[in-house]
């Protein structure tokens, strides 16, 4: 039976951890250069209504490595939602390639999509969420920690897909997960409601940045302004301003952590050029283990249809 990968939370717990330890497998044999081939004579279909370098390279780059094709789809090649229906689009789509993976700006496509597509899905991104980068993420914070026993997480900003995403993790496994974000820039109140009811996660919300960093093993942040968001970006600068993480954000922790951004970073105005290239800063290891654990998910999925 066909799955999908559109919300962390598609994985349980033991899933989510056979994920990350097949990602480590993976790419030890990317660094070692061994073959592996399980996609030989497979196709990959990439829908792009929203651009981007990372997405499209890593899952590109990655199913090449495993032996299949990914095939580019972008705006001019198809419309989502507007030249052709969704259900018409996963079903055609079905038929030539074996699987599917979409980054879109309204995230009921995705879910429509996954609906009617009868090979598998993943989400490379929509408004509400961001699953595959929170997987890498919590893959290299696995690696540089070793584990991920007493992990307080403190993301600075807007309360976006990236937050809404940690919160699915969240629901699978426990951590301590602070958002320090201005007011009326919270994330999804029924989402935080649903990842706090869960109760395997310490969760807060809150307003007073320089406060919820301290003890901080990580502190994430992300754009002010994302895709769609760019008319309010001036505006946001200044409602944000307070929550620039910078060398006296990271020194208020009280100890080392470890800096990540999704990238791209708009240095200068969410960070500053010192955190990103200080040696706490892991953001290019987060970039690198977006392909290895996309290849982990995808190599999962297909056997589901195996």
């Amino acid at each position: 039976m066909k799955r999908d990968f559109l919300h962390v939370s598609d994985f349980t717990t033991e899933e989510i951890w056979e994920t990350l330890e097949l990602a480590k497998w993976l790419k030890k044999k990317f660094r070692t250069g061994e073959s592996y081939i399980p996609f030989a004579g497979k196709t990959l279909a990439m829908i792009f209504a929203k651009p981007s370098a990372r997405t499209r390279v890593s899952f590109e780059s990655g199913f090449f490595r495993l032996g299949g094709h990914a095939l580019f789809l972008g705006p001019a090649d198809i419309g989502i939602g507007k030249r052709e229906s969704i259900a018409d689009i996963a079903r055609v789509l079905s038929r030539y390639n074996d699987m599917i993976m979409a980054r879109l700006f309204d995230h009921d496509h995705i879910l429509q999509l996954a609906e009617y597509a009868s090979v598998p899905v993943i989400n490379g991104l929509t408004d509400f969420n961001h699953p595959c980068q929170i997987m890498a993420d919590i893959l290299t914070i696995y690696e540089h920690r070793g584990n991920l026993d007493d992990l307080k997480i403190v993301y600075v900003g807007d309360g976006n897909n990236i937050v809404h995403s940690w919160f699915e993790l969240a629901m699978r496994i426990p951590f301590n997960f602070t958002v320090a974000c201005p007011e009326n820039y919270d994330p999804s109140q029924a989402l935080l409601e649903e990842a706090r009811h869960a109760g395997r996660s310490d969760i807060v919300i809150s307003h007073d940045v320089m406060g919820a960093v301290k003890n901080a093993d990580v502190v994430y942040t992300d754009v002010w302004a994302s895709m769609g968001q760019k008319q309010e970006a001036e505006d946001r600068r200044k409602v944000f301003r307070e929550f620039q993480v910078n060398e006296e954000l990271m020194a208020a922790t009280g100890k080392f952590s470890l800096f990540m951004h999704c990238l791209p970073a708009e240095r200068g105005v969410e960070v500053t050029n010192a955190v990103c290239d200080a040696p706490y800063s892991i953001i290019f290891d987060q970039a690198e283990n977006r392909m290895h654990i996309q290849n982990a998910i995808m190599v999962k999925l297909m056997k589901s249809v195996s």
